[in-house]
């Protein structure tokens, strides 16, 4: 037995790395100040000037038009984050600096001034995309290649973030929506700063993971700028680019509404990633790395479908839940922020079943894929729009909908949730490119960011169509969407080549190099 001292970053709590609840509770202080802030957005924008709470007096097209938007920029902004810290900071760096700026911008929103609100939301925004991406890488880098501990570790960190979503929605939302809003958003700040103090005492259990990349680590790399050069040289992959600018510059002059040129910006920057994700496609040198790239993009499709349908929580839900749902019991009002808490009370009760039934599904040796679960996850989330559609029904019929509908519909979209998305989080640390990991979880993140855009496109739509058409909509593609991936699933399977063979539990003292045939045979 050997009687060696562990140094902190070798120690483990409850099967894991010691490292993995800082990550944790960094994690759930940052995702109280984004979900608090969350929860209030919409309803902040729409609330009539003149009442005892004024908010904006905006219309519910144009707060779920603001919320699509900035949901989408938050996580979008992971693609620069991403490449910063895979090519200047590493992503210990780039958290500490992404959470500094949390902290500014939440805090600056507790102004009333509108000065203060676009540019906390700025900041918001800059901040997200620099700490969310690299975390998340750091999460992984705690597990050595094919430790089956790592799902398990993606889902103990995914309750962390809705810890902090649950106590964000009751405190904050109760505070913003009874009180203030400003004093909610400031509320908020104070939690991100908890945050930042929780990432610094924990450095010590977080020494070999997140490092500024050496000049070993970079020798190989092939910078943003090659990859795009090397697009000027690829003809068809350059009249691809080319065509979506060409689209991006025609959806300015002829799109409708305020946001026409920003769709143009939108269409430009998916240009810009689609040239560079094929340049990378060319660049891996190798059948397996170019097959476990294709299956990686497919994900990312299936990770914006999924958050398409997903986000209606935030935008068309919250309004829906404000202005259409009977929110008496007992003789008090519930807050309409409240229900958004639904979905991390929910996580926080399931993750750790949903995991385990995956685990001893895959040790039995029945299908338990990633994308096998991805596609269940889609498929059981789109069916809690169901329960929206029962909802809309009985308010077209007696001008409010009970409660019950939308804690049905958040239990699915919940179970849903648990199937696909830790899942994906892991799935991506399996497949990407090693030296374009930070950069492809950004594109993860980029494509909740999609994701986020397409919920608020089908929200604003909800005035033309009404709620009940858009609820029974996105029920009946979801679902289809899942069906299709299934399907496929097969084939897909193949393209892995092993990628989540063999995995087992792989504890600290287990001593090998990545490259050991005895590990990726």
């Amino acid at each position: 037995m050997s009687t060696a001292i562990k140094q902190p970053h070798q120690k483990e709590l409850f099967g894991h790395p010691v490292g993995l609840y800082v990550l944790f509770f960094t994690e759930m202080w940052e995702r109280f100040s984004y979900y608090g802030m969350r929860a209030l957005l919409t309803l902040y924008l729409v609330e009539k000037t003149t009442a005892d709470n004024p908010g904006l007096g905006w219309l519910d097209s144009e707060s779920i038009m603001l919320y699509g938007w900035y949901t989408m920029l938050v996580y979008v902004m992971s693609i620069p984050g991403g490449m910063i810290a895979d090519k200047v900071l590493g992503q210990k760096k780039a958290v500490l600096y992404g959470a500094l700026t949390l902290v500014a911008g939440h805090g600056i929103l507790a102004f009333d001034q509108m000065w203060a609100f676009y540019t906390g939301l700025i900041l918001i925004i800059l901040g997200v995309g620099l700490l969310k991406p690299n975390i998340s890488t750091m999460v992984g880098g705690l597990y050595k290649q094919g430790d089956i501990r790592r799902d398990k570790g993606f889902s103990i960190f995914y309750i962390g973030i809705n810890l902090g979503s649950l106590l964000a929605t009751f405190i904050v939302g109760y505070v913003g929506e009874k009180i203030g809003w400003h004093y909610g958003f400031g509320l908020a700040g104070i939690a991100m700063l908890f945050g930042l103090l929780v990432y610094l005492y924990g450095q010590k259990f977080l020494i070999l993971v997140g490092n500024k990349p050496t000049e070993e680590d970079k020798k190989d790399d092939i910078s943003i700028n090659k990859l795009l050069g090397d697009l000027l040289k690829s003809p068809v992959n350059l009249g691809v680019v080319l065509l979506i600018v060409a689209y991006a510059i025609y959806a300015g002059f002829t799109y409708q509404g305020v946001d026409s040129w920003g769709y143009t910006a939108l269409y430009i920057f998916i240009a810009f990633v689609a040239g560079v994700m094929m340049m990378i496609y060319k660049n891996l040198d190798t059948k397996v790395s170019k097959d476990r790239y294709l299956v990686l993009l497919l994900s990312f499709l299936i990770v914006i479908v999924f958050w398409g349908a997903f986000e209606q929580a935030g935008g068309l839900m919250s309004i829906y839940t404000k202005t259409n749902t009977d929110r008496m019991l007992f003789g008090w009002e519930v807050p309409a922020t409240w229900f958004q808490g639904l979905n991390a009370g929910f996580i926080i009760i399931f993750a750790t079943i949903v995991a385990g039934y995956w685990a001893k599904r895959k040790l039995k040796g029945k299908e338990a894929s990633s994308l096998f679960k991805m596609a269940i996850g889609t498929m059981i989330m789109g069916l809690g729009f169901v329960f929206m559609i029962f909802a809309a029904a009985e308010f077209n019929e007696k001008g409010s909908s009970a409660m019950y509908w939308l804690v049905l519909a958040y239990l699915f979209h919940t179970i849903g949730e648990l199937c696909s998305s830790p899942v994906a989080l892991s799935f991506i640390t399996k497949l990407a490119p090693v030296k374009y990991a930070s950069l492809m979880m950004g594109v993860y993140f980029a494509a909740t960011g999609l994701g986020n855009k397409v919920a608020g496109v089908i929200g604003e739509s909800a005035s033309e169509f009404g709620e009940y058409a858009i609820f029974s909509g996105i029920t009946i593609f979801t679902v289809l969407f899942g069906l299709l991936v299934i399907l496929l699933l097969k084939p897909l399977k193949r393209l892995t080549h092993g990628a989540e063979d063999n995995e087992r539990v792989i504890l600290e003292t287990e001593k090998y190099e990545i490259a050991d045939p005895d590990i990726n045979n």
